[in-house]
């Protein structure tokens, strides 16, 4: 923002016109889009008038307009009104007009001054606290990031005590971030756990490590899970650790502990994921027949006109997989989470400004990138055995498309303990929609199963 109004006062003062309020931001956009033709993402590929399109260009060129043009707008109008002060024009209206422009200038001069301190704002974590309100201790309450690699992934870490065996969340998507969903819905698992919720490379707080998207990768993901896995058992001294992932975090969390078992008490799979590509059809198939039943005759048009499932553009994935509530609809009245699923819990100290208003363009790019890695994961071929205890928590009212693949890999695993169970409130994330009897199963049935 300062910059940009330095580059502002400095185009107006050059030039002593107002045109260089229409100038210097129309040159810096043409700048900013040749530097970006060989990127590819939803939030940087032509704006397209879908929902997701409309909101990818809201987060992406939006966002980077209100905080790039606006003040370079604002700064070549001063810029010219300095070169050009001493040369008004006499008359009234002349008087009045002037008086506007300079209301005007101080007003958006405030909001922006309004929005850099909004902007500012760091990230925080409150700490555990004890009856009298003090920290707790031996208590952990930390936003940190872990070397990946060359990236930096964010990660927060919480719990009552660091010598309670420590649990790595892995968000699902690809693309998801959770730290909002558990400081939400979850504070009572920091009880048991010391729980570390990490942002994958591209996600959430670890968006500002997606490029090059050329270097993104499913196998770029389990090694990243492995090397935080890692970090943990040094940082706390534990030989093994729990990890748990939820939806699309199921499918680099199995594979993880395919590739290294020792390091882990036991696998927690929320919502897992077998086979997105036979989910996705399904869930194709289900929308279409929802679409004819219902006489949503140009979703049905849409739908068939792209096909089946896979899809090599991201924004088809939105016709084909986005009615997910209309199709397979449930009360979720008395659930922790409604309806809106991920996007009730951007609010949070956790994020910042910037990190909250990138989630969303985080999870397209991000998804856009990875998900056509992922068609050929099928657990039913390549993951029939574990060798580590694995917990499934499902929910009763999960989608046909997930459902179906799940009963057919869980009926032919083996592993050294294989147990599931049904919330019967829930769909896709049971452990936010009913949080209270997650955590009392991750007490008693996890944690008491194989200490």
């Amino acid at each position: 923002m300062a910059v940009s109004l330095f580059v502002g006062v400095s185009a107006g003062a050059l030039m002593r016109s107002r045109w260089a309020m229409l100038f210097s931001p129309a040159v810096s956009v043409a700048v900013f889009e040749a530097t970006r033709m060989g990127v590819d993402g939803p939030t940087v590929d032509s704006v397209q008038t879908s929902p997701y399109g409309l909101l990818a260009f809201i987060v992406g060129r939006g966002f980077h307009a209100l905080l790039g043009l606006t003040p370079m707008i604002l700064g070549a109008a001063l810029g010219a009104a300095l070169m050009r002060s001493g040369q008004h024009s006499p008359g009234r209206h002349a008087a009045l007009w002037r008086g506007i422009r300079r209301t005007a200038a101080v007003a958006v001069g405030l909001a922006l001054l309004a929005l850099a301190a909004v902007i500012a704002r760091p990230a925080s974590t409150a700490p555990l606290v004890g009856p009298d309100g003090q920290p707790l201790a031996g208590s952990i309450a930390e936003l940190s990031s872990v070397r990946a690699g060359d990236k930096d992934l964010g990660l927060m870490l919480r719990g009552a005590s660091t010598r309670n065996p420590v649990l790595l969340f892995l968000a699902g998507g690809p693309g998801g971030s959770e730290f909002g969903a558990m400081r939400n819905h979850l504070p009572a698992l920091e009880e048991f756990f010391v729980v570390a919720t990490l942002d994958q490379r591209g996600t959430g707080t670890s968006y500002p490590d997606l490029d090059p998207t050329s270097t993104l990768s499913l196998e770029g993901y389990i090694e990243d899970t492995l090397t935080v896995t890692n970090y943990l058992r040094d940082r706390f001294g534990q030989e093994r650790i729990y990890l748990m992932g939820q939806s699309g975090g199921t499918i680099h969390g199995v594979i993880a502990v395919q590739r290294a078992p020792e390091l882990y008490r036991a696998f927690i799979g929320v919502g897992q994921m077998v086979s997105p590509l036979e989910t996705d059809r399904i869930f194709y198939q289900d929308t279409l027949d929802w679409a004819k039943k219902t006489n949503s005759q140009e979703l049905a048009r849409q739908l068939e006109d792209i096909g089946p499932p896979p899809y090599g553009r991201m924004l088809d994935y939105e016709t084909a997989l986005s009615h997910e509530y209309a199709v397979y609809p449930y009360d979720h009245t008395g659930n922790s989470e409604g309806e809106g699923g991920f996007s009730e819990n951007f609010l949070v100290p956790e994020y910042t400004f910037t990190d909250q208003v990138h989630l969303l363009g985080a999870f397209m790019d991000t998804f856009a990138v990875l998900y056509p890695q992922l068609q050929d994961t099928d657990f039913r071929k390549t993951a029939v055995s574990l060798d580590i205890p694995v917990f499934f928590v499902q929910g009763a009212h999960e989608a046909r498309g997930r459902v179906e693949p799940f009963r057919e890999w869980v009926s032919v695993l083996a592993a050294p303990g294989v147990e599931v169970v049904e919330f019967g409130k829930s769909g896709h994330r049971p452990l936010f929609e009913e949080p209270g009897k997650f955590v009392a199963y991750m007490r008693d049935t996890v944690l008491a199963g194989t200490a």
